[in-house]
């Protein structure tokens, strides 16, 4: 028996907010919930999550501040993953950093989840990293089973190629609706070998972790980091804005539908990227930052 399942793929903001650094950010569960409601004011209303953030403690950080207004649940998006085995102090059990998509393992994973982050389901689960040993009919059994059970929305991937999707969802009956990828000026690998591409084909949105080459955009001191610099502070300078509302603007402005994922704990660094989805760059402008990271024309 085939399942019916939602029809317009991933549902969320055009911008995220990641939970990856939460741990880092220092705050109280009333602090973290009032960051949470400050999101939703904005419109950022999808959050983005992995079991192994913090060292498996964030998505119990965010689920213990979500616990204070459980009415905010029905106003957002949760996306997570799973997936990604990584020995740490609540997990002793793993020995060797590593992958494993077993049923049991997957179901455990979004079992832990639901607990951690207090809530009754997930929007998207997405499968964190190809594995080698990735058995997509045993995955795909499993992915079934968990919406049938009303415990996951929709599915997605993160970090795969067209082919391991294809592969995967050429064994679902669940349309896979992302593929977080790394995305920034700094790194246009996926801009090149098709992943982009791809996602238009099956209408599927791209996520992008890491929008800022984790601050190297702004702080990097080899050439290339330099180049793009340049290029984006005459440009933030030129349209009276930021250098981090360029590179939004950047990514925003691929015809892909790009959703960066933002990482800092600062409201007003995603005040600025919201802003910034109102900013459009002119083709020269692209292509500027385009040519400054390539380090050479366009052919």
């Amino acid at each position: 028996m085939r399942h019916q399942y939602h029809p317009l793929g991933f549902e969320g903001s055009r911008i995220a907010q990641g939970f990856w650094r939460c741990l880092e950010w220092g705050m109280s569960p009333a602090e973290r919930l009032g960051f949470i409601e400050a999101c939703l004011d904005l419109g950022v209303t999808t959050f983005d999550h992995a079991d192994i953030y913090g060292k498996y403690q964030c998505e119990s950080l965010f689920g213990e501040a979500l616990a204070l207004k459980p009415a905010l649940r029905d106003k957002m998006e949760i996306v997570t993953k799973c997936g990604v085995l990584l020995p740490a102090e609540r997990r002793p059990e793993i020995g060797l950093h590593r992958y494993d998509y077993r049923s049991k393992h997957i179901i455990e994973s979004v079992d832990a989840s639901l607990a951690a982050l207090q809530c009754d389901y997930i929007d998207t689960l997405l499968l964190h990293r190809p594995s080698p040993l990735l058995d997509a009919d045993e995955v795909a059994q499993t992915l079934d089973h968990l919406f049938t059970l009303g415990k996951v929305k929709h599915f997605g991937v993160s970090n795969f190629s067209a082919a391991q999707f294809d592969l995967l969802q050429s064994r679902l009956d669940a349309p896979l609706v992302v593929n977080q990828v790394e995305l920034s000026p700094l790194a246009l690998e996926h801009f090149k070998d098709g992943t982009l591409e791809h996602a238009q084909q099956h209408a599927v949105t791209p996520m992008a972790w890491s929008p800022f080459a984790g601050g190297a955009v702004f702080s990097g001191v080899d050439d290339k980091a330099e180049r793009i610099r340049s290029v984006l502070q005459a440009i933030a300078n030129n349209r009276n804005v930021t250098m981090d509302q360029v590179v939004i603007a950047w990514l925003l402005r691929h015809p892909s539908g790009i959703c960066p994922v933002m990482g800092s704990g600062k409201i007003e660094r995603l005040e600025r990227a919201v802003d910034a989805t109102r900013l459009l760059l002119s083709d020269d402008d692209w292509f500027r930052i385009w040519i400054a990271s390539q380090g050479h024309p366009v052919p």
